[in-house]
């Protein structure tokens, strides 16, 4: 499955909250969201941008999909 090209960083976090982070803290145009997954600590910091770069949007996608072990795509069909 494809990445979404035009999605902004609220609509990510939205996402994001729905499979468990929560928005730990922002520091300027940058958010922090944390999950704990296995009393291991997860963290990503989104951009607050309008929309979020394809790269910058497929690392957050990979970071993950590694920590959660599953499949990218299966990762994308979940959050959009």
């Amino acid at each position: 499955m494809k990445l979404p090209r035009d999605i902004n960083a609220e609509e990510l976090i939205k996402a994001l909250i729905r499979i468990g982070y929560k928005q730990t803290r922002q520091t300027g145009s940058h958010i922090r969201l944390s999950i704990q997954v296995h009393s291991i600590e997860h963290h990503l910091t989104i951009p607050n941008h309008k929309p979020i770069r394809i790269g910058t949007l497929n690392n957050i996608i990979l970071d993950i999909a590694k920590h959660l072990q599953i499949d990218k795509n299966k990762l994308i069909e979940r959050l959009f």
